[in-house]
């Protein structure tokens, strides 16, 4: 049950192009900064789950009906509290060597932001949360990547899936080590069996996250093309 007074449509207008409070009732005694800073310290603590207008509402020491002044929705809230976060990202890395360096770099700045705020994960796709520091961020990246001679789709592809990527590596960084095959019957699976057969090599120089970042940014972005410079 939303505990919105309306139902937001995939339409409805933006948050960052309302005003910060209605015009009607009386002066407010919180800031839609204290709102978004008080629901993202809920979010942090106990999931996205506890973050409900009444619950913010209350670790500000007010009613629900009041956040009605700055916010029409649930949804403003969360995106609210996406951009806030993505905003966290600054200042933007800079590596020493080329787009492909410097583009890692902002894909592990955006894995421990994914490990600071977990909730980060279940949000971060929502189309109407795209505010100025989720533009901002979008806009550095392509900065980054002008030397790269490709479609503009491409690139802003390329950015969606470094995002997703990380992502997807925030969620399996807590279970690390949970898998095993310990006890584990494998003679019925012969491949399986083949492959732990096989000598250990020496660990890869650079570690999972940055080598499926590079491979991910290169087989997008360099395949029939031609790198600047």
């Amino acid at each position: 049950m939303s505990d919105a007074p309306a139902s937001a449509g995939p339409d409805r207008q933006s948050i960052w192009s309302r005003p910060e409070r209605g015009t009607r009732g009386p002066t407010p005694a919180h800031s839609r900064d204290a709102i978004v800073a008080a629901a993202i310290a809920l979010a942090d603590a106990e999931g996205l789950a506890a973050v409900s207008m009444r619950a913010v509402a209350g670790a500000l020491g007010t009613g629900a009906g009041s956040l009605y002044r700055y916010l029409s929705s649930r949804d403003d809230l969360l995106d609210l509290m996406t951009d806030r976060a993505v905003g966290e990202l600054r200042p933007y890395p800079q590596a020493d060597g080329g787009w492909l360096d410097t583009m890692v770099l902002l894909g592990r700045r955006q894995l421990a932001l994914f490990g600071a705020h977990p909730w980060l994960r279940d949000v971060i796709h929502r189309p109407s949360g795209v505010g100025p520091e989720s533009l901002a961020w979008f806009d550095n990246c392509i900065r980054v990547l002008e030397p790269v001679r490709c479609p503009v789709a491409a690139k802003f592809e390329a950015i969606a899936m470094m995002t997703g990527v990380v992502s997807l590596f925030a969620r399996r960084e807590p279970a690390a080590g949970a898998f095993s095959l310990a006890g584990a019957d494998l003679a019925a699976y012969p491949h399986l069996v083949a492959a732990f057969r096989q000598p250990s090599e020496p660990a890869p120089r650079a570690d999972l996250v940055e080598r499926t970042l590079r491979g991910l940014l290169t087989g997008l972005l360099l395949a029939g093309s031609t790198e600047a410079g």
